[in-house]
């Protein structure tokens, strides 16, 4: 995935992170944190929102 594609996935999943805050970010950390939000149980997120 390009840098762009990160940045849409993780705001798939994590709706408060914005575009331009994640823009700062190398690709290789944004793939890093993709994973991790991968890795969350739903159950965690449903308890986060």
């Amino acid at each position: 995935m390009d840098k762009n594609e990160l940045i849409d996935c993780i705001c798939e999943i994590n709706r408060s992170a914005r575009t331009e805050f994640l823009a700062q970010f190398s690709e290789e950390d944004l793939t890093a944190y993709l994973e991790h939000l991968m890795e969350l149980d739903l159950h965690e997120l449903t308890v986060c929102n």
